[in-house]
């Protein structure tokens, strides 16, 4: 058992790097250079919605990056547009600009095209299921305190 669960943390660094090359490849492809790729995928999650930058932060997606940083980077290149929340002047919220949004949509396509060659060629939606369902649990699992008595229960 530990050497399958160590197998899978492994192989989950090594996708989630292999995810961060390949919308760097992008990005190099459209002559993209002054974002990079955890902005990128930032600007994916926000898509054509707003959010606050604490909304952005606990999501957790960009972990090894300073949400902060990669916000003020994406304003000052013109992708995302902060303001101030009307309700809470403590808080900003940010939403992709024109640059943004065609970076948004551009990586839905790339994804979009991955996805149909996946199920072309690759994989089914069940398998693809199957290991978002795995996937989920141990995010669950690693998501309880100290994991003391905590047991994975298959998805309902």
């Amino acid at each position: 058992m530990k050497d399958a669960y160590l197998e899978m943390i492994s192989l989950v660094e090594r996708l989630h790097r292999q995810c961060l090359e390949v919308v760097k490849a992008d990005l190099d492809r459209r002559g993209i250079r002054d974002l990079n790729n955890v902005q990128a995928l930032i600007l994916f999650n926000i898509g054509e919605e707003e959010f606050s930058v604490g909304e952005l932060t606990q999501r957790g997606y960009y972990l090894g990056s300073n949400v902060s940083y990669n916000v003020k980077k994406m304003v000052e290149n013109g992708y995302l547009i902060q303001e101030r929340s009307p309700h809470d002047r403590r808080s900003f919220h940010v939403r992709a600009a024109g640059k943004g949004v065609e970076i948004f949509r551009n990586l839905s396509a790339l994804f979009d095209g991955h996805a149909d060659e996946l199920g072309e060629n690759q994989l089914d939606k069940d398998s693809l299921d199957a290991a978002n369902a795995t996937l989920s649990r141990l995010q669950q699992f690693w998501s309880a305190p100290q994991h003391t008595g905590t047991r994975l229960t298959s998805a309902a």
